[in-house]
């Protein structure tokens, strides 16, 4: 009973394919599918292609920033909005440098969430992670040294006059 039915739901769901095949709507004598408008594979390509010459929106023109000057600015004001155009620069510079490294800077390997961050700036694998092994110029003595150094400040006591 239950196989019955299950053939019955398989036959009412599958796809029927058309009793004749259809030739290409551009009669190039291939036969073309009801998926592709009736047209061959190669003639639904060329179709798709001109399509969007056809349909492409046209771009807005970019508008130019107006700048009315009736009076003349000092060089100050000048000088800091440059500069505050420059760290806007500098600052999108940096985004794109701080994009996540996914690969070992010695090897190329792809290493995803597995990669170690080095001081120096790099990424490495499980392999080049050591700064033996890739040649780090971070200076670790001296970083440990002021390290310590200002962990543990020297305490001189006050001198006592003596009487």
């Amino acid at each position: 009973m239950a196989q019955e039915s299950w053939k019955k739901e398989a036959e009412e769901t599958e796809l029927r394919a058309p009793e004749a095949p259809v030739l290409c709507a551009n009669n190039c004598g291939f036969y073309g599918s009801a998926v592709t408008n009736n047209m061959c594979s190669k003639c639904y390509r060329d179709f798709i292609k001109q399509q969007p010459v056809l349909s492409q929106p046209a771009r807005p023109a970019e508008k130019s920033p107006i700048i009315e000057s009736s009076l003349p600015l000092p060089s100050e004001a000048v000088t800091a909005e440059t500069s505050t155009v420059a760290t806007q620069v500098s600052a999108a510079e940096d985004l794109k440098g701080k994009m996540p490294a996914n690969r070992c800077s010695m090897c190329r390997k792809k290493v995803g969430l597995t990669g170690f961050q080095c001081r120096c700036g790099g990424t490495y694998c499980s392999l080049h992670r050591y700064s033996e092994i890739h040649e780090c110029s971070f200076d670790y003595k001296s970083s440990g040294r002021a390290a310590i150094a200002k962990g543990n400040p020297v305490v001189k006591a006050d001198k006592i006059d003596k009487i």
